[in-house]
């Protein structure tokens, strides 16, 4: 495959779909690739599939990436890079985990940009109250994860770009995406060390 494509990772209520959004505002070619879903909770953004679905998408080698999170499976599939590549696309792919983010690059050859979208673990409690979570203390949870995740991974050149949510608005974070996405070669970005 040849093309562009844009993962974003961070923390519960970092920006992922807010982030999304606005760029897909800015420029037509980008696109959230939608995963497939086994599982509860939130539907929005994902195609909901069920276990002998996701049997069958596993056996005939569709799926790139599976993660598991709150319980549930999300999974890439290869043909939606297909389909998005061949309309002149650019996917989106919100990435949980610093492992998934690596297996997603391996196993999809494009001139990726990394981001990693990031907020302080106290500006991921309010989002989350504001929002209304009712898991609130398992998206903090998530957060000490994902902190622990980035911190692992600092030896190793994992993000392109890395933006601190909670001090630019969304159309300033896309902005800064699809400069970052439009400039080449790929420069490896210093990740957080503070919570």
């Amino acid at each position: 495959m040849t093309g562009q494509g844009v993962i974003l990772y961070g923390p519960p209520t970092s920006g992922k779909d807010t982030t999304t959004t606005a760029l897909t505002r800015q420029a037509e070619r980008y696109v959230l690739l939608r995963k497939f879903k086994y599982g509860t909770g939130r539907s929005t953004g994902y195609r909901q599939v069920s276990r002998a679905e996701l049997d069958d998408l596993r056996r005939s080698g569709r799926l790139i990436v599976e993660t598991h999170r709150y319980g549930n499976v999300y999974a890439v599939d290869r043909n939606d890079f297909t389909a998005l590549l061949d309309d002149g696309r650019i996917p989106i792919v919100h990435m949980g985990n610093v492992a998934d983010l690596e297996r997603l690059r391996a196993g999809v050859r494009l001139d990726w940009m990394s981001v990693l979208l990031w907020i302080p673990r106290t500006v991921c409690a309010q989002r989350s109250l504001h929002r209304g979570d009712v898991d609130t203390p398992d998206r903090l949870k998530a957060w000490d994860q994902t902190y622990r995740d980035v911190q692992a991974a600092a030896d190793r050149s994992v993000f392109n770009l890395v933006i601190r949510t909670d001090q630019a608005s969304p159309a300033e974070v896309a902005r800064q995406i699809t400069e970052a996405v439009a400039t080449a070669p790929r420069q490896p970005a210093s990740i957080p060390d503070d919570e």
